[in-house]
Formats: C-alpha cells, sequence, structure tokens
C-alpha cells in the first residue's frame, strides 16, 4: 500500500479523525493505492476475468455449482483487506491445534497404492506420482496414507483428476485448518480456493513476463512476481503451511513447470558441525505482501516479520529440514547481519544449486474437462 496521493491539505481539512483512520479510509475507498495492488484495482467478481477464462477451467466452475454470474474470479471486498501490519499480523495468530493426520499412518501405505495402477518416482529424493487415483474417492485411511507419502516424498502428483471444487476444499480440511487469504483473487462462494492466474494478473497490471520473472531468485529485494521465485507458503505466519495443494485446470502444453526442494536432503548436504551450529538458531521470515505501520504510516509498506526455527522437525516423519528460501527469509538471530548474509546465501544456494535434491513437474497438456493436481508439503 502507498499513500500516494494523501495531501496534508486532505488531512488538515479532516483534523478531528485519528491519523491512521483517515488514511485507512482513504486507502479502502480507492483513492490511494495499495503496496500489494497493480495498476487497475478490482474488488468483488470480475466480470472482465470471464472474457479470458479458460475453457477447461469454466468447465471446471460450471461442474462444481459455482455462481460465475457476476464475474470471475472474486477478490475480497476492499474494506475486509488489512491496511496496517498489526491486522494482518493477527490473522491466524492464535495457536491453532493441528493435528498431524500422516503420523499414524501405514508406513507401507497398503490401502493407498493399492488403489493405483503404479506408483513412479520422480527422482530419488524428491516426488512420486501415483497413476490411476482419484483424490475424490479417497477414504480417511487413505488420505492419512496420502499425508505421510506427501511428508516423506515432498510432492506427490495426479494427473487426468475428476475433482470438484468442492472437493478439493474438503481434502484441504481434512489436513488442517485452511487458509483464506485476506486479499488474492478466490473462487466465488468458496474462500479457501485462491485463484492463481498469471494471464489475468496481466490483465489487471501486473508486469510479469519471461524478462522478469526470476528477479527474487537473485536477491528478495527484487520482486519475483507470479510466485515464481523460491518461496516456501505463509512463513510469515504463527503456523506455516503444513499441506499445500493445487489444481490445474487449464495450462499451456509446453511452460509454466514447477522445481520442488527436499529440505531434508538440504539438510543433509550440510557437514556434522555445520549442523550442530545450526540446530536451534532461529531466523526472521517475511511476508509476500507489505503493509503500513500504524505508527509511522509515512514511513513506506512493511512486511510482517515472524520468527521460526531455522531447522525444524517433521511431526509425521521425525526428520530434520533446512526452513529457508531466498524470497523470505530475511535474517538469522544471535549473529552479525555480515555473517547472517553469508550464512543465508550459502543455504539458499545449497537448495537452488544441487539438481538431485529438485524435482521439476510439468503441468500440461490437461484433458478438457480434467485436471491435474499436486499437493506438496
Amino acid at each position: 500500500m502507498s499513500t500516494a496521493g494523501v495531501s496534508s491539505q486532505t488531512l488538515k481539512l479532516k483534523a478531528e479523525v485519528p491519523l491512521d483512520k483517515e488514511i485507512e479510509s482513504i486507502i479502502k475507498s480507492g483513492k490511494a493505492k495499495r503496496a500489494s495492488s497493480y495498476s487497475r484495482t478490482i474488488y468483488g467478481p470480475d466480470p472482465e476475468g470471464l472474457k479470458i477464462l479458460p475453457e477447461g477451467a469454466r468447465l471446471r466452475l460450471v461442474e462444481s455449482g459455482v455462481d460465475i454470474s457476476k464475474g470471475y474470479p472474486q477478490a475480497p471486498p476492499s474494506e475486509a483487506i488489512p491496511v496496517y501490519l498489526d491486522e494482518a499480523y493477527a490473522i491466524r495468530s492464535e495457536e491453532y491445534p493441528y493435528v498431524e493426520r500422516g503420523k499414524n499412518a501405514d508406513p507401507e501405505k497398503k490401502s493407498l497404492f493399492a488403489a493405483a495402477s503404479e506408483v513412479i518416482p520422480l527422482t530419488k529424493h524428491v516426488g512420486t506420482e501415483l497413476v490411476g487415483v482419484q483424490l475424490a474417492d479417497l477414504n480417511d485411511e487413505q488420505k492419512d496414507e496420502l499425508a505421510l507419502l506427501i511428508a516423506e516424498r515432498i510432492v506427490v502428483v495426479f494427473k487426468d483428476q475428476k475433482l470438484s471444487l468442492q472437493k478439493q476444499l474438503e481434502l484441504g480440511e481434512y489436513w488442517g485448518q485452511v487458509e483464506k487469504h485476506p486479499q488474492t483473487p478466490q473462487v466465488p462462494g468458496l474462500p479457501g480456493i485462491t485463484t492463481i492466474w498469471v494471464d489475468y494478473r496481466r490483465s489487471i497490471g501486473s508486469n510479469v513476463k519471461f524478462k522478469n520473472v526470476d528477479l527474487g531468485n537473485w536477491d528478495s529485494k527484487y520482486e519475483g512476481g507470479a510466485a515464481t521465485s523460491t518461496h516456501t507458503d505463509l512463513v510469515h505466519e504463527k503456523q506455516p503451511a503444513g499441506l499445500t495443494s493445487l489444481h490445474h485446470d487449464s495450462s499451456p502444453d509446453v511452460g509454466g513447470d514447477t522445481i520442488f526442494y527436499s529440505g531434508y536432503a538440504a539438510y543433509d548436504k550440510l557437514s556434522e558441525e555445520f549442523k550442530k551450529f545450526l540446530d536451534g538458531k532461529k531466523a526472521v521470515y517475511i511476508s509476500g505482501h507489505k503493509y503500513l505501520d500504524r505508527d509511522d504510516p509515512f514511513g513506506g509498506p512493511k512486511n510482517i516479520e515472524r520468527v521460526h526455527p531455522l531447522v525444524r522437525t517433521h511431526p509425521a516423519t521425525g526428520w530434520k529440514f533446512l526452513f529457508v528460501n531466498r524470497s523470505m527469509t530475511k535474517r538469522i538471530l544471535g549473529v552479525s547481519p555480515v555473517e547472517s548474509d553469508i550464512i543465508l546465501k550459502y543455504l539458499f544456494d545449497i537448495y537452488e544449486k544441487n539438481a538431485d535434491i529438485q524435482a521439476r513437474v510439468r503441468w500440461g497438456p490437461i484433458k478438457l474437462g480434467y485436471g491435474y493436481f499436486q499437493t506438496w508439503y
């Protein structure tokens, strides 16, 4: 968010209104641009989005009974989007009693694998494709085993899925607390299912294109855009994301691949002495979106900051993993800024320069009326 356009004269005219409230009112009225918005701001259902909606996506929405008569996608109303850091920080900031579904699952995953016609490892350390499994038909035992498989293999891939949006949401609710993003476009009537649609973002002003999408991979101070830089979801929250699922209704036949990394394998690359040094260390992680500081609203937009362990242990596998990413890991506590920068650069490189701990997943081509589903830890 930016307070551009908020003049001192405007503020004097309403001197009886607290400064933070007046700024909030101006921003929510659309008279000042938010830091995370594009050049054209849309709230609610967008009729223009329907004009470029791919046929596969439209078909899934209709088959799921989603009302898109007023437009698609649907952004939260302006008044509901946080303006200040304290508001955004408070979202999902309470302790959530998380149940790890994979913890007591059958380690051999007999029920899940019995439903598959083929189990294909993508690489030694990362990724598994399950062929012949329909996610909509899984029972609770199989869902638990899938949670364990995701924890072990980082990402699990399912092609040719007939999965309604409601069923996808049910899967998320079975595995944990579904994130309802406070400001990104969503499926109408189904908060918790976020729309990731680069062509739409371009249509409302985003400058994401081939030549600039990698900037965040060089330094986090640059805009990566469109979630194209290396990142981990929701690290700014009190309890970062456990599982993330992505259903592609439409995809180009070539392009749009996603690379996944194993934090376990990244940790195992480290020397034993360096592991001892890192174990117990904590780092500051930042949000992808920025907000104003209520006590310094003209100081420019700022990220939410949250402290987490640099090395974490998965509750289902008991394995340690390196919890860093270039986009959102800001600094290590307990060392000097110079030492922090040097150590983090090395840790980022461990992830990004070791091809043997990565898996590249191709999304397309996708048959009309079907979807390509990935879920990852």
